[in-house]
């Protein structure tokens, strides 16, 4: 009788643990199957230039409580070609995991390497050929299906479609955003897709672009204000002017960069400019919530002092956070 109520207490015992087991990886799944809103952190990644800036031990003064202070806010990765090549991207994202869940927080990427990516100009040009781009992608999506129990925020290709009328590759930009979307969508993976900014194309001309490559898709809608310092109403404005020509449609709103507005029609570095509200902090029916996208202290290119493109900027880091660390 005894044996007996041993083994019924040890069956009970592991049903317990199942059922426990269940409900936490369950739990997880739903959460990962839940789209970013108001509350969603993301992950501060140990990767970012900001964090390397400041174990570098190379700074001082301003610009080492800077990049202190930046490496550990709730940024969006970048992940370009340049860094994180064809062959080690996945292992990049499944790093980015692991901090995601010491971090409780979702992993958010910028995937950046597009062909003729920036129409080969000056500032961030380059880019993957057709071919290593298909495989690039693909090695993303497969790393980001792995991460079952993960929120997986994408935000593809910034300024892709806005500035595709420009660089006279409409056709051609659509055909290869559609099949990026294909090979990286998979469940808890929320993609948007360059939705450009307030300043740029009107709603209606940004929403044709947007339907093109979204239509028969699972992208859940489209980034605003990517690199780019308008305020966070103004964007929100321009998302419900977007949705509401396309009929429907989410967004996410980059906030990195927006605390002080904009500085007219200067894109490239321009001066006076603050850090915006953290992620997390706004949503409604249209907007998903906002983001940190740009890693503030990151150059937009050789104009007004900056370094290249992407590179780690210690004074523009300075100025840029000159309120958040006094």
């Amino acid at each position: 009788m005894l044996i007996v109520l041993i083994a019924l207490g040890g069956v009970v015992v592991l049903t317990i643990i199942g059922t426990v087991g269940w409900f936490v990886t369950t739990g997880l799944q739903a959460l990962a199957a839940t789209p970013p809103g108001v509350g969603t952190t993301i992950v501060a990644p140990d990767e970012s230039k900001a964090a390397k800036a400041a174990a570098a031990g190379t700074l001082s003064g301003d610009e080492q409580s800077a990049a202190e202070y930046l490496a550990v806010q709730p940024t969006a990765y970048w992940l370009t070609p340049e860094i994180d090549p064809v062959g080690e991207v996945g292992t990049r994202i499944l790093n980015l995991a692991a901090e995601a869940r010491e971090q409780n927080a979702a992993v958010a990427v910028v995937v950046y390497g597009l062909p003729e990516r920036d129409c080969s100009s000056e500032h961030s040009a380059g880019g993957l050929d057709d071919a290593d781009y298909d495989t690039w992608t693909g090695q993303i999506g497969e790393a980001l299906a792995s991460l079952k129990d993960l929120q997986k925020i994408v935000i593809l290709e910034p300024d892709s479609l806005a500035q595709a009328p420009d660089c006279g590759n409409v056709d051609e930009r659509v055909v290869q955003l559609r099949q990026a979307v294909d090979r990286i969508a998979g469940a808890g993976t929320w993609i948007y897709l360059d939705g450009g900014h307030s300043n740029w194309r009107t709603a209606e001309d940004q929403a044709a672009l947007i339907a093109r490559v979204e239509r028969g898709t699972t992208v859940r809608g489209f980034a605003v204000n990517v690199s780019n310092y308008n305020t966070t109403s103004d964007e929100f404005a321009y998302a419900h002017e977007i949705a509401g020509v396309l009929g429907h449609g989410h967004a996410i709103v980059d906030t990195s960069r927006n605390g002080a507005g904009p500085d007219g029609a200067v894109w490239c570095n321009p001066s006076g400019r603050l850090t915006g509200d953290s992620g997390g902090t706004y949503g409604d029916d249209v907007v998903d919530t906002n983001l940190w996208v740009k890693p503030p202290g990151e150059s937009d290119g050789e104009c007004n002092g900056g370094p290249v493109a992407g590179a780690w900027w210690p004074a523009g880091s300075v100025e840029l956070t000159r309120d958040a660390i006094r």
